[in-house]
């Protein structure tokens, strides 16, 4: 219970001022910078020390008139030091509220007295330039100070009230807690609003983390597939060439041409990917993407790796969202390396058919002929299923009765613009 009332009068801090509005915080035009010790204007500042202004000549004028108009004037310099002791509350109020309120109280007995003095009997002795000091003195408190320290401050305003001049406690007790509680819903709102700020300011941090995130994912994706597909065509052909040859020059040189020119496909794919890393825009050094109109070239790399491609296709693959053929085309792609590693010399069966909705993709290879290489991460099939699951398609892969292994995938052609 004292612990409040502590804080209200010595140990309590107000919160740093709120960032003023651009429509209070002016800049100085160049041409005055060169009389003026500052770059920008403060409204509510200059508010403040005009208002001192004023409020000095009003209450040295009232008690001079006064003084003229009794027998028994006030001392002179009481005078100036009860226009001081308004004066300073409201010079300090924006800067520093809670203290601005302690000199306010610590002068309370000059400006009281001399208000009491020159104000006729009443319910409300109060001269009107106390009131006003103090109420903006109490409502910068309630403003930027915490809501113990404003219940404390306003509990020994309420008191003292009662305590200097009973018959005006009602109406001062009502004028005193409007004022709180407007600075109150201020500073509620203003809390409220840099909380959304902040809210806001996380999500936006967040998306971004997760738009990076994705395209990271979707980078790796495609650098897999390409990687993937052409250095496994490039490892078995360096294998299988010289085997081939058997010391023929002209079929040694021509397996050398062939796997040049993959060497020089996947480089040219590599490059197409990275080059939309070096520009903001993705036009530098990029190409169009690749789709199922090259699906020839993909059964020819896998046929030449010793792989058997049976293909059964649609007389026309054309008309396709882009999203939809890059996918397929990465399916493709990524089930045929699948089966050149892990199934050297089978028969694969790629079966293509589309409707009106769907495309559809199967890919089903028999054991090989001879043992494949070592299971990888899976990282392959996961970036298959994410291809399919971005277009909102289906993607189900695993090993058929025969001991070979089959991929099914259903991508859904309408809509797919938009994901493009």
């Amino acid at each position: 219970m004292v612990s409040p009332f502590a804080l209200a009068l010595l140990r309590g801090e107000a919160d740093p001022p709120s960032p003023r509005s651009r429509r209070l915080d002016l800049p100085v035009p160049r041409r005055l910078r060169v009389i003026a010790p500052f770059q920008r204007l403060d409204l509510v500042v200059m508010a403040d020390l005009l208002l001192t202004w004023v409020l000095f000549g009003v209450v040295t004028g009232d008690v001079i008139e006064w003084n003229a108009s009794v027998g028994e004037p006030l001392w002179e310099g009481l005078i100036y030091v009860a226009a001081g002791a308004v004066v300073a509350p409201v010079a300090l109020r924006d800067r520093w509220p809670l203290a601005a309120w302690r000199t306010a109280v610590v002068l309370a007995p000059f400006w009281i007295h001399v208000g009491f003095t020159i104000t006729p009997a009443g319910d409300m002795p109060y001269p009107a330039w106390a009131a006003i000091m103090y109420l903006l003195v109490l409502y910068s408190v309630s403003l930027r100070c915490d809501r113990r320290i404003t219940f404390a401050a306003w509990t020994i305003t309420v008191l003292a009230l009662w305590i200097i001049q009973p018959n005006s406690m009602i109406v001062g007790t009502v004028m005193v807690t409007v004022a709180v509680l407007f600075g109150y819903n201020v500073r509620v709102r203003r809390t409220a609003t840099a909380k959304l700020v902040e809210e806001e300011h996380r999500t936006q941090v967040a998306e971004s983390a997760q738009a990076v995130l994705a395209e990271r994912a979707r980078i790796a994706r495609e650098l897999h597939d390409i990687v993937a597909h052409h250095m496994s065509v490039i490892a078995i052909q360096a294998e299988a060439v010289p085997l081939e040859a058997a010391g023929d020059p002209a079929r040694l040189e021509a397996g050398l041409a062939e796997i040049r020119a993959l060497s020089l496909a996947a480089i040219a794919e590599l490059r197409q990917v990275l080059g939309v890393l070096r520009d903001q825009d993705g036009r530098t050094d990029t190409a169009p993407l690749p789709g199922l109109d090259r699906i020839d070239d993909l059964v020819a790399h896998a046929r030449s790796a010793g792989l058997a491609v049976l293909i059964k296709r649609p007389g026309s693959l054309d008309g396709l969202p882009p999203a939809v053929g890059l996918s397929a085309y990465r399916i493709l792609q990524e089930s045929l390396s699948n089966a050149m590693r892990h199934a050297p010399g089978a028969t694969v069966a790629v079966d293509v058919a589309r409707d009106d909705h769907d495309l559809r993709l199967r890919v089903a290879n028999g054991p090989g002929e001879t043992p494949g290489g070592a299971p990888g991460a899976g990282q392959g099939l996961a970036g298959m299923r994410e291809r399919a699951a971005l277009l909102g398609g289906v993607l189900e892969a695993g090993p058929t009765k025969e001991g070979g292994f089959q991929v099914t995938a259903r991508l859904p052609i309408a809509g797919a613009e938009e994901t493009t």
